[in-house]
């Protein structure tokens, strides 16, 4: 239909399934009190980890580097949009992840594109983890290698799944932690098979880079994987760093790789030099400001206690991810609803981001939020979890057995 009619039919029976996504307008800046729609309200479903994305340090360096530098970059790297800011961040987070070089792409979508493509082609094999972000998942698809996907951090999986293939080069992919679970992939172990199989090992370190590690250098730092062991190591600038933007770190013929190769770093304007400088600012505070960490930690460890006593079911993590296991769309949906009408703000995660039956709310802490925070949120969840129907607790039970019988995977 050349006006696409059946657009519409599509959209209905989204929201008949109670799947249809809308988007929030929110007044302000990123941290745990915000005006959403109109309305003030405590939210826990942000990324900014570290509550940096509202930093007066990372405003300023912003705020200076435009009035040095102007608002565009202007052209991509390769032609004359590589500032002198963009070259400081490159050398300071090859040097903050333990690596070679770095190498800055606009997003963490178009890093994994360009990185997994650029590497791997028709005649390789690219191995994941079920449960990767979608971003992988398409880099992979989109590569020409050979697909290959193995249970969610099952390494016999794994191991199964390397020796199928026939390939010159196998690239393992996954996610350090993953973004709708908050567990943690067994890199150690991953890294181990790598060298065993004669195949090379890449992480998408987006929701570990600034929180786990001493120093907040990552997934990698938490494992304590050199380059040798873990050659390929993209993070995100986004999330914990609270800026924007990611990059590639490894050795120097993998990035120089990249520059040459990667379409998605080659045919795009790089990032505005003003976000480059505040990413800078962001190191510095994640280098030398361990209390967030130690703080985020400890409003893990509460609402974890909080939430088990309640008699929601968490998934099993450690990071700041903390998804309450729902089950029902709908359910998941309504929980929402009466969280936010309480003046809270937790997304309920459905299908397809998630297996069907699975949906969650998926909470996430900030170094931001005070105990006081929490606790708001834990009474509240406890009011809504006495309120619920027979037929509610029944809908919590199978996911929970549905997730404790691996029917997900």
């Amino acid at each position: 239909m050349s006006d696409f009619d059946d657009l519409k039919e599509s959209l209905s029976a989204r929201k008949a399934q109670h799947l249809y996504r809308t988007r929030r307008l929110l007044a302000g800046p990123q941290q745990p009190l915000q005006q959403v729609d109109g309305q003030s309200i405590l939210s826990f479903c942000s990324n900014d980890y570290l509550g940096l994305a509202n930093h007066p340090n990372v405003k300023k360096a912003a705020t200076e580097a435009i009035t040095e530098f102007g608002v565009g970059s202007g052209a991509s790297h390769l032609v004359n949009g590589h500032s002198e800011l963009h070259h400081k961040l490159e050398l300071a987070l090859a040097e903050f992840t333990g690596r070679d070089r770095a190498v800055l792409f606009s997003t963490g979508f178009m890093a994994n594109l360009g990185t997994v493509s650029a590497l791997v082609g028709r005649g390789d094999a690219v191995i994941q983890d079920k449960w990767n972000h979608a971003s992988l998942i398409d880099a992979g698809l989109s590569s020409g290698a050979k697909f290959k996907r193995y249970q969610h951090c099952d390494m016999p999986s794994l191991v199964r799944q390397i020796e199928s293939v026939d390939a010159k080069r196998k690239l393992i992919v996954t996610d350090g932690v993953f973004s709708m679970d908050g567990d943690i992939a067994p890199l150690d172990q991953m890294a181990s098979i790598a060298e065993q199989t004669n195949a090379c090992l890449m992480i998408d370190d987006a929701h570990g880079l600034g929180v786990l590690g001493d120093t907040g250098a990552g997934s990698a730092e938490y494992f304590g994987l050199d380059q040798t062991r873990l050659p390929v190591l993209m993070g995100t600038l986004g999330k914990a760093c609270g800026t924007f933007g990611a990059f590639v770190a490894g050795s120097e013929a993998m990035v120089e790789t990249l520059i040459q190769n990667a379409r998605s770093y080659i045919y795009t304007t790089a990032l505005p030099p003003a976000v480059a400088a505040a990413s800078l600012a962001s190191l510095e505070i994640i280098k030398h400001e361990s209390w967030r960490r130690e703080h985020l930690n400890n409003m893990i460890s509460m609402l974890r206690a909080g939430v088990e006593k309640i008699g929601f079911t968490l998934m099993p993590s450690s990071t700041p991810i903390q998804p309450v296991l729902i089950g029902e769309e709908a359910l998941a949906l309504s929980i929402s609803r009466q969280l936010e009408a309480r003046g809270l703000l937790v997304t309920a995660i459905r299908p397809p981001t998630v297996p069907e039956k699975t949906s969650r709310l998926r909470i996430t802490l900030s170094a931001s939020h005070t105990e006081i925070q929490v606790k708001q949120l834990l009474e509240a969840l406890s009011d809504i979890f006495q309120g619920l129907s027979e037929q509610d607790l029944e809908s919590l039970d199978a996911a929970r057995t549905r997730v404790s019988l691996d029917e997900i995977s």
